[in-house]
């Protein structure tokens, strides 16, 4: 990989984490999703415009339905995401999520896409899922049900993730959608889609603005910067190594978690983000 994706893509994961964390400090219910998605429609509707206008890019039929399967993958993984949320830590939820969804992409490449990752780079992958299963061990026993509902909720996200890549990597790297316009889609068709839950549950809507309404403007601004920077990479770069890459956000979420928001096992993950940096090292170099 390039100096460039390499940047970008850590910069992505940094921007990544931030979000998520105040995604979760707002209760990440999907009023909240919808109210952040409004407010990403309207923040990068010129950019998306501008890039239309100055780019030309084609969107015909065949572009249009690789955007709709991929809006609608991004729905189901902010969906999963934010209702493990509501029942898990940031600090179990995120790293599962985070952890388990790239494995998946990377998988998919090499089967898809018939990508090949060198051996070192496999062994920075392992080295990360390691990292990944000490980060989400000896967690507390004092509430199974929440603990059980973050993790499903957490593979859910991890299988989102991994379509959602595969298929991303097939829009801007096929169809050559601008990375911008396929998040500001996303961002647009989720908020449609929505639309009718905002409206039944407004109350939600109004609580959301009035209490987290910095959470949410970040959140609109953050979620898509951060994806836009890694599709930028992506484009010219491999699944394999930039995927995994991306989850050193991993690494800022078990930190946010547990120091700002209090989650149990700080020693752990610690111990666990420093094994996953040396996979992150193995694989750039890979």
């Amino acid at each position: 990989m390039t100096i460039i994706a390499f940047v970008l893509v850590l910069v992505s994961a940094s921007l990544h984490a931030t979000w998520n964390f105040l995604s979760k400090r707002a209760g990440g219910d999907t009023a909240f999703v919808w109210l952040f998605s409004l407010l990403a429609t309207i923040i990068y509707l010129p950019l998306a415009i501008a890039i239309i206008v100055i780019q030309k890019p084609q969107l015909g039929a065949p572009e249009l339905t690789a955007l709709a399967i991929t809006c609608l993958l991004h729905i189901a993984y902010y969906l999963f995401l934010n209702w493990g949320y509501q029942v898990g830590d940031l600090s179990l939820v995120y790293p599962i999520a985070r952890g388990a969804g790239p494995l998946l992409a990377s998988i998919g490449a090499i089967i898809l896409l018939g990508e090949r990752p060198s051996p070192l780079a496999l062994g920075g992958m392992l080295l990360i899922s390691v990292g990944i299963v000490i980060l989400t061990g000896g967690t507390s026993k004092t509430h199974h049900g929440s603990i059980r509902m973050g993790i499903i909720y957490g593979l859910l996200t991890a299988v989102a993730i991994g379509a959602y890549t595969l298929q991303d990597k097939q829009v801007v790297g096929f169809y050559l959608v601008p990375p911008l316009i396929l998040t500001w889609a996303s961002n647009f068709v989720r908020l449609v889609v929505l639309a009718p839950h905002a409206l039944r549950h407004w109350n939600r809507v109004k609580f959301n603005w009035q209490t987290y309404k910095r959470e949410a403007f970040s959140v609109g601004v953050l979620d898509s910067l951060s994806y836009i920077l890694f599709l930028i990479a992506l484009s010219s770069g491999l699944v394999t190594q930039l995927s995994p890459l991306r989850q050193t956000s991993i690494l800022m979420g078990a930190f946010l978690g547990t120091r700002l928001l209090s989650e149990e096992g700080g020693r752990r993950r610690m111990m666990a983000a420093l094994v996953m940096m040396i996979g992150v090292i193995v694989l750039a170099v890979g």
